[in-house]
């Protein structure tokens, strides 16, 4: 699995960096490839499903779209923080956050974040095995789950350049298989009385938001890994713009398509959320054509669900490295590690119970509230603090300007985790501020705000960032430098 040649080259090869620096001799790329990363990422089912939950929880189908919309363009900018980071780091997500939480430090929010990558890969995997089922017709969606599987392990091993390319795929196919569905939807149905204004009810509307916002905060920990291969000197406007635009206009398509698909199937609406993919196949006329909108779901489920594996992946390696030291690691670690984490999700896929796979959901939307607050800690300290100057080298030495621990981060995480729970909406725990807001969760905002004004005055006082951006070379050049003077002085 080793790779060979040099990443800046161009062309498929298996990717041969983790968690390590990127130099700037294998940066490749331009910001356009981020828009159909994310643009095709979110053209898929679980979107669909997101945007269906607006209306079955009671907005009406105009009110949840613009509801949507609004969510989305604000937890998109969020994401799209995150992902300019990328090119000037050349690092993944999680490992920068080293630089705000220490490198032990950094651990604990991780370890969470697993599990919750973990909770998606498994609930899309189901998805995407029925799609599989009805495609092949073995009557076992076991099958179909396993086959996913397998196909996630392939491209999530091979790397950061297949990942790219199969979010072009998804664009195309997504676009074209959702267009058609479009249309289906307009031909047979009076999409005028479905978007028909009803009464505006505050709670419901609020919760829309929260729906589309919340789904662009879940690519936080893991954004600015697809974004780390780009050159350096790429700005981080474009960056921005590309990942914004992209994550914002392929999940409002979706959730648009899943609020319809939802105020068509009232007042039975949950038919559409026991069978969804029967209910696409249902709605494309069936036959052939069925089986083509089955491989668009697949396809899409595909590119999001190894965005899971990579990014859980990343996440673990990130963990375990603080304590081992390494900087680096060989390919066929990473092929360890994504087959075990996409193992694992495929076994709970498989045997788990629908109860068990919904309360599972359940709870990993529930972990949503605890890496709100780390997004919000990584982009202050970035953008407002450190002011996009990261000691890279240091985040790899325990010993380093970033140490073990940093109690003000932990501080501010804790507090901002504490914060959401009277304003948390979810099946398993709602929280008491509810009530007030129509059962509408708005925690993610509160997380988001609460961690910034705690962080932002103590982490001021205590900042330990440096003057200037600190690249892995530099530190070699400096300990060349001063082996020469050693030696010079030494034969004078």
């Amino acid at each position: 699995m080793q790779a060979t040649g040099n990443a800046g080259t161009g062309g498929t090869r298996v990717e041969r960096r983790s968690i390590d620096f990127v130099p700037e001799n294998e940066r490749h790329g331009s910001p356009a490839q981020q828009f159909t990363l994310w643009f095709g990422a979110n053209m898929q089912i679980t979107a669909i499903v997101d945007g269906a939950l607006a209306v079955l929880f009671g907005a009406d189908a105009l009110w949840a779209i613009i509801g949507l919309l609004i969510g989305n363009l604000l937890g998109g900018a969020v994401m799209a923080l995150h992902a300019a980071q990328g090119p000037k780091l050349g690092l993944p997500q999680m490992i920068s956050s080293r630089a705000q939480f220490g490198i032990f430090g950094a651990v604990i929010p991780l370890v969470l974040v697993v599990v919750m990558y973990l909770g998606f890969a498994a609930t899309g995997t189901v998805l995407a095995g029925q799609a599989v089922d009805q495609i092949l017709r073995t009557g076992t969606p076991a099958v179909g789950m396993v086959l996913f599987g397998a196909l996630t392990v392939l491209v999530a091993t091979l790397g950061y350049k297949y990942i790219h390319m199969l979010g072009r795929i998804a664009t195309i196919v997504g676009v074209l298989g959702f267009t058609y569905l479009g249309i289906r939807l307009l031909l047979s149905q009076d999409v005028g009385a479905l978007l028909a204004p009803g009464t505006f009810e505050f709670p419901t509307f609020l919760l829309a938001i929260s729906l589309g916002a919340g789904w662009q905060l879940t690519y936080g920990p893991y954004v600015a890994d697809y974004s780390r291969y780009l050159p350096a000197n790429t700005a981080a406007r474009k960056t921005f713009m590309s990942a914004y635009f992209g994550t914002v206009l392929g999940s409002q398509w979706s959730m648009t398509l899943g609020a319809l698909f939802a105020a068509l199937a009232l007042p039975k609406g949950s038919r559409f959320l026991d069978g969804q993919v029967a209910f696409l196949g249902n709605l494309s006329g069936g036959g052939l054509i069925a089986v083509v909108i089955y491989l668009v779901i697949v396809t899409g489920k595909l590119t999001v669900n190894t965005l899971n594996a990579y990014g859980g992946y990343m996440t673990m390696l990130t963990s375990v490295t603080a304590f081992t030291r390494k900087t680096a690691v060989a390919s066929w670690t990473r092929f360890a590690y994504v087959i075990g984490f996409i193992g694992l999700s495929v076994l709970i896929a498989v045997l788990a119970s629908p109860d068990f796979i919904a309360n599972f959901k359940n709870f990993v939307l529930l972990l949503l509230m605890v890496f709100i607050p780390w997004s919000s800690i990584n982009l202050v300290d970035y953008y407002l603090i450190s002011k996009e100057k990261v000691d890279i080298p240091a985040l790899y030495d325990v010993n380093g300007r970033y140490g073990r621990w940093n109690k003000t981060a932990l501080l501010s995480y804790a507090i901002g985790i504490v914060a959401q729970i009277p304003f948390l909406a979810q099946t398993l725990y709602t929280g008491p501020m509810t009530e007030l807001l129509g059962d509408a969760d708005i925690s993610w905002l509160v997380g988001l705000v609460v961690t910034a004004l705690v962080f932002y005055p103590l982490a001021k006082r205590n900042s330990t960032a440096p003057s200037r951006m600190i690249y892995p070379d530099e530190t070699a050049e400096a300990a060349d430098s001063l082996e020469g003077s050693v030696a010079n002085t030494a034969t004078a």
